[in-house]
């Protein structure tokens, strides 16, 4: 993504910069060198952050395949109709064509064209026609009802490939974000025992002072009203709470779980993937941003958080973090959407 390494060190600088500050401190020999030091915090959290793409692109991916499943049942559902009125139409037609096999059928016209009775002709005529005619209607309607019991059958094995490709891009998703996650413990593992007590000591410091800041601007909701406001001081509440792949509260979030749990709040029912709460509400432009607007990140939107004003935004950013609030500046911005 274009820029995407510029946001990122601006979203790095704070673990690294402490790191350096750790290394300088330390007595010489107890650690590895500063440059290898930050490399190793750097590529832990860009593969953290990668981790969180993959697993919105997976939650993406599971929204997708419920809506597949839901509409597959509801495509077998008619199927099963259709098929009940093909059935029908069948015994239907049966019953004709042995009416008219017990009346004669056309051998019995053929005998009436010599007939002496010319009305009893007629009348016969009639009846046959009259026959011949609700058969006509009967093919007519077993035709097209079998032509759509078939297209519907089409329609059926073609949600089932596509719940299958589903399937396969969840799992791909799943995994990839896995596989990132335990690049990263490697590259963690290969640091000595003192260097990591040390860096999650850091961390935990960060933390604190992350949670400090996050609960001073959560004030700044105070005053906004409506659904807007409701679903931004729930969000808000969660400021410090675990990020955690695919979890929706009440500790632990990911960020379209915060989202779409605090804006229930407010009833509004949103689906759990960024990318697709996208496409609901109104777009509004970055310099049209109010408090409790939904902001999207990435090119292929992978994060979501709710804007609380001054260029903030409240949100549960990747694994290894915690809720809080951050300036949208801190990633490539996508757009928001206003509910």
């Amino acid at each position: 993504m274009a820029g995407l390494g510029k946001y990122r060190r601006q979203a790095y600088r704070s673990a690294i910069v402490g790191i350096t500050l750790l290394t300088l401190t330390l007595p010489q020999g107890a650690i590895a060198t500063p440059s290898s030091i930050t490399a190793v915090a750097r590529q832990v959290a860009q593969l953290q952050s990668e981790a969180a793409d993959a697993a919105e692109n997976a939650n993406a991916a599971k929204v997708k395949l419920s809506k597949l499943q839901q509409k597959l049942s509801g495509v077998k559902g008619q199927q099963a109709t259709q098929s009940q009125n093909v059935d029908a139409l069948k015994k239907n037609l049966g019953k004709i064509a042995l009416r008219a096999y017990m009346d004669g059928g056309m051998g019995q016209g053929m005998q009436l064209l010599f007939a002496k009775d010319p009305a009893a002709y007629l009348a016969s005529a009639g009846s046959l026609e009259v026959l011949t005619r609700t058969q006509s209607i009967e093919l007519r309607r077993y035709s097209v009802a079998a032509q759509r019991l078939q297209q519907t059958s089409l329609l059926v094995n073609d949600q089932l490939k596509q719940i299958q490709v589903a399937q396969k891009e969840l799992s791909a998703q799943a995994a990839a974000a896995q596989g990132k996650l335990r690049k990263a413990e490697s590259l963690l593992s290969s640091l000595k025992s003192e260097e990591r007590a040390r860096l999650a000591a850091l961390e935990a410091a960060d933390d604190v002072s992350s949670q400090k800041s996050s609960l001073a601007s959560a004030k700044l909701a105070s005053k906004v009203s409506g659904r807007a406001g409701t679903a931004l001081r729930f969000a808000l509440k969660q400021i410090g709470d675990r990020y955690y792949f695919g979890a929706a509260g009440p500790t632990q979030w990911d960020c379209s779980g915060l989202t779409m749990v605090a804006f229930s709040q407010a009833g509004i029912s949103l689906p759990h993937s960024s990318s697709a709460q996208f496409g609901y509400g109104r777009r509004i432009s970055r310099a049209s941003l109010k408090p409790g607007d939904l902001v999207f990140f990435y090119s292929r939107i992978s994060h979501v958080g709710i804007y609380l004003g001054n260029g903030l935004m409240v949100h549960a950013p990747r694994p290894g973090k915690r809720v809080q609030v951050a300036s949208i500046s801190s990633m490539p911005f996508r757009g928001g959407v206003r509910l």
